[in-house]
């Protein structure tokens, strides 16, 4: 089943009295606020829902801007601490003397049009309406805070910012599609080219993963591809046991099954410790008896029988806990709830309505000549094939993404907009899509400058990440930089 949602990692605020520069006290932050949305901002007569929201004004004063963001596809709940100053939008607004602003996407967590995720209610989830939801709230909310009714985008600097597809890619995009309502923005790791077949994903993981842990997946890999290319069911049957996963009734439901440690580099973080699920993983294949393997690994039967040896001792377990192999991992059983259900605040069926119709990033095996982590069995097809089981209703065959599009109409890699500040991560497997992209070259300028530190995926919106790494302490401190330069140009319209 489809993984790798480009999520942020998500910080709640702790609870805890704070007071304004003037002695007021501030409400908590996990204070829920309601805004009443547009349904379809193309028909205003459909009606409005409930779009839930949450802000601070610790650091507020008159004339301080609105620092605003949504964390796209998640239940906004968990996401508070960005209202802080633990993350880049709270040293904006600390700096700035401004207010913070988070925001749910629609359709993800409580903030829903309808109340189920059907086909015919995400017919309302798309890019396009989630820009406007954005350009409609800063000109049309007034926000709960002394004076909240006066700090609309013509009178006061709104900021957007934030991290991944949510306010990563949708900050650009909306800068380019609804030009002049948002002053400033910030892009951390945002994925602005649109791409169907998304091989390069695998890329950064390969490259600053333990290469001894690499060459050994590359082997087991390899192996399995050649398997599938001579037809071998018997060997492919033998593979599948290693792993405990012989249940699993097609082969590549199992190759999908080995992407599943490598997605967990994307939980890494700057400041994560050797335990981390990943690094349990690498250290199953590379350590034997108390010895280290070198770069080139241990080979193709210690990488087979460890890596298996680690599904069946510890990640079976982590990812299906008691549900049998084909329930959990196989992907032609639709009658499954996990392709039925349309209750609300279910992140993978949101997230994949924007996947099969708009964005792509399908994972799979690189072109050949490529390094391959990830098998080549998987192409864009077994991914579009899971759109069918999620929407019948919707796709009666396979569909095509509508990347290009989306690259036409916000620009993708092209993107040019003045005050917009780019920050990606060397090591982030979404970098290839982001303007760090090692297929484009896109010059960094004072009206759009583009950093990159050496972390992961959205790991310059954590100030821990810059307090245990200096390339992304760098980048934080040239985005302070420019918000106060350019914020101090700013004029009312």
């Amino acid at each position: 089943m489809l993984r790798a949602v480009p999520a942020l990692p998500p910080i709640t605020a702790e609870e805890g009295l704070r007071t304004t520069p003037n002695g007021t006290t501030v409400p908590s932050l996990n204070t829920v606020y309601i805004f009443d949305q547009l349904i379809d901002h193309t028909n205003p007569s459909l009606g409005t829902f409930k779009q839930r929201y949450w802000m601070d004004w610790e650091y507020y004063k008159p004339g301080g801007p609105i620092i605003f963001m949504t964390p796209g596809e998640a239940n906004a709940q968990n996401y508070t601490g960005y209202l802080t100053n633990s993350t880049i939008n709270g040293l904006i607004a600390q700096q700035q003397n401004g207010a913070t602003v988070l925001i749910e996407h629609r359709f993800f967590g409580l903030s829903n049009p309808y109340p189920n995720l059907s086909s015919q209610s995400l017919a309302f989830l798309t890019i396009q309406q989630a820009i406007d939801d954005l350009v409609y709230f800063a000109q049309q909310a007034n926000l709960p805070m002394p004076g909240g009714d006066n700090v609309k985008p013509n009178t006061t600097p709104w900021i957007l910012i934030g991290g991944s597809y949510s306010a990563g890619a949708l900050t650009a995009w909306t800068m380019v599609n609804r030009p002049g309502i948002f002053y400033a923005g910030y892009s951390s790791s945002g994925v602005v080219e649109a791409i169907t077949n998304y091989w390069a994903y695998f890329k950064p993981i390969q490259e600053y993963m333990p290469q001894n842990c690499s060459a050994d997946v590359q082997r087991v890999i390899a192996y399995l591809d050649g398997l599938y290319a001579a037809n071998d069911t018997q060997k492919l049957q033998e593979l599948k046991s290693a792993f405990g996963l012989g249940g699993l009734s097609h082969i590549d439901d199992f190759a999908a099954a080995l992407q599943y440690n490598l997605l967990d580099w994307q939980e890494l973080t700057p400041f994560i410790g050797p335990g981390a699920m990943f690094f349990q993983f690498c250290d199953a294949l590379e350590v034997k008896d108390g010895q280290i393997a070198g770069p080139g690994g241990w080979g193709l039967e210690n990488a087979i029988q460890s890596w298996g040896g680690f599904w069946n001792s510890t990640y079976y377990q982590h990812v299906c806990g008691d549900v049998d192999a084909e329930t959990c991992l196989g992907t032609y059983n639709t009658s499954q709830s996990y392709w039925t259900s349309t209750a609300i605040n279910n992140t993978a069926r949101s997230w994949l309505w924007i996947v099969c119709n708009q964005v792509g990033f399908y994972l799979g095996g690189p072109p050949v000549g490529q390094p391959a982590i990830a098998s080549r069995i998987l192409t864009p097809e077994y991914s579009e094939r899971q759109c069918v089981n999620m929407f019948p209703q919707k796709f009666s065959s396979p569909p095509q993404p509508a990347a290009a599009q989306v690259d036409e109409e916000y620009e993708g890699w092209g993107v040019e907009v003045d005050r917009l500040f780019f920050a990606n991560g060397q090591r982030d497997p979404w970098r290839e899509v982001t303007v760090s992209s090692d297929f484009i070259y896109k010059a960094s300028t004072d009206t759009q400058p583009i950093y990159v530190g050496n972390g992961f995926h959205s790991s310059d919106l954590i100030v821990e990440s810059g307090v245990v790494d200096a390339s992304i302490a760098k980048v934080q401190s040239a985005a302070l930089g420019y918000m106060k330069t350019w914020l101090a140009s700013w004029t009312p319209s």
